[in-house]
C-alpha cells in the first residue's frame, strides 16, 4: 500500500490541514498502480489556479503491517497564501480545508504522525530527505526506495 502525505506550510507559523469532524489530519491520499507520487500529491488537494506548488519529496516512511507494508511519500509545497488555501478542496468532501498553527498541529495529531510530521519539517528545513522504517529515523533511504 502506497500513499502520499503533503506538507503545506502559510506563512511562517501555520500549516495546512484537512479538519474531518474535528479529527485534524495531513492531508493525504492514494498513490494509485502506475501512477508517481509526485501525480498523486496533486490530487489529495484540488483547486489551486495553477496546480499545487509542489516542492519535493521530504520524506519518505514504510511501516510493515501483519499483511502488508505501508510508504507514504511526503511531499511538501512551496509556502502558500491564506488567499490560496482558501481555493482548496481535500479529496475527501467530507473534510473541510484549515489552516492551524504549526504547534497546533502537532499537538493535535498521533504519535506516529507526529514523528512523521516533525521529521518532515526538519527535512524541509534542512533541504533534506528523512526516512523512517517501523517509526525509526534511518540514516539514508534504501536504493529500492529512492525514486520519486
Amino acid at each position: 500500500m502506497i500513499g502520499v502525505s503533503l506538507l503545506v506550510p502559510v506563512g511562517p507559523d501555520s500549516l495546512v490541514v484537512a479538519d474531518l469532524r474535528e479529527l485534524i489530519l495531513i492531508p493525504t491520499g492514494p498513490v494509485y498502480d502506475g501512477q508517481q507520487p509526485r501525480e498523486a500529491a496533486h490530487s489529495v488537494l484540488r483547486g489551486a489556479k495553477e496546480g499545487l506548488p509542489l516542492l519535493r519529496r521530504v520524506a519518505l516512511t514504510c511501516t510493515r503491517m501483519r499483511r502488508r507494508k505501508v510508504i507514504t511519500h511526503v511531499w511538501a509545497t512551496e509556502p502558500m497564501t491564506r488567499e490560496a488555501v482558501g481555493h482548496l478542496e481535500y479529496r475527501d468532501p467530507r473534510a473541510n480545508v484549515r489552516v492551524l498553527p504549526t504547534m497546533r498541529v502537532l499537538d493535535d495529531l498521533p504519535p506516529q504522525g507526529r514523528l512523521r510530521f516533525l521529521v518532515a519539517l526538519q527535512a524541509l528545513a534542512t533541504s533534506g530527505t528523512a526516512y523512517i522504517e517501523d517509526g525509526v529515523v534511518q540514516p539514508s533511504i534504501p536504493l529500492e526506495l529512492a525514486q520519486e
